[in-house]
């Protein structure tokens, strides 16, 4: 069978995608919000599934954010719920696709159940190399750097960290991304142009995608035309032509 990602001329390592237009989505078509992201879900499936066949080595998806909690009670449970569900049903899946799992942000304060799920599914999947793949839940940009910046303070205080230590470097393994690689390519569907607080110190020279698809409609068209649409692009990073 011929390789999908043949005809694209430069992939990324490392793709990002902000899942958006879940609710208009819903409204639209004048279901409840949550069907929405039920069917956000099997988008997320197919995004996995074209990665491995573009031979696309990370992708991370923001999938609840620090700042999702404000938004109704109901909601909040039924997103909760929808993750714990398919945590558990996702899990023999990338198990046998070869994929690691990984999440990022401030898992701790998660429901029990959802910590559980999430440390068992990184424990099953943490030896896979077809795709590493990482939700952000419970994620903020600004709050991870706050809890960067925390850990730094606490060694300086006991001593073992002077300022001259602090390098950049040094901040990025205090990240909860430590160990990946930056994003070379954002994508965010559902037509705003904004990155919404997502991987902030991550993001300095990633390249920005935009697509008016809202994230239930999103598929592997749409994910080989962000990419062809980097392909396109010169990438400097701060040097001169």
């Amino acid at each position: 069978m011929s390789d999908p990602s043949h005809s694209l001329q430069r992939l990324p390592r490392h793709i990002a995608i902000v899942m958006d237009g879940n609710r208009r989505w819903a409204r639209a078509r004048f279901l409840p919000g949550v069907e929405g992201h039920r069917q956000g879900v099997r988008a997320v499936r197919r995004t996995v599934d074209a990665c491995i066949a573009f031979n696309i080595p990370a992708l991370t998806l923001y999938t609840f954010s620090s700042e999702n909690w404000k938004r109704p009670k109901e909601e909040v449970s039924s997103l909760m719920n929808l993750l714990a569900y398919h945590l558990r049903d996702e899990m023999e899946s990338l198990v046998a696709d070869q994929v690691c799992f990984r999440a990022l942000g401030r898992v701790h304060e998660l429901p029990d159940v959802i910590q559980q799920q999430v440390h068992a599914l990184e424990e099953r999947t943490r030896h896979n190399t077809k795709l590493q793949f990482n939700i952000a839940v419970n994620y903020g940009g600004r709050q991870e750097l706050v809890d960067a910046a925390r850990s730094l303070v606490r060694e300086a205080m006991a001593g073992t960290l002077s300022p001259e230590d602090v390098t950049e470097t040094l901040i990025s393994q205090r990240l909860t991304t430590a160990g990946l690689d930056d994003p070379d390519l954002l994508i965010r569907t559902g037509g705003e142009q904004r990155i919404s607080n997502f991987l902030l110190w991550q993001m300095a020279y990633t390249e920005l995608v935009f697509l008016p698809v809202f994230w239930p409609d999103f598929n592997a068209d749409h994910l080989r035309q962000a990419i062809e649409e980097f392909g396109g692009r010169e990438r400097r990073f701060g040097a001169a032509v």
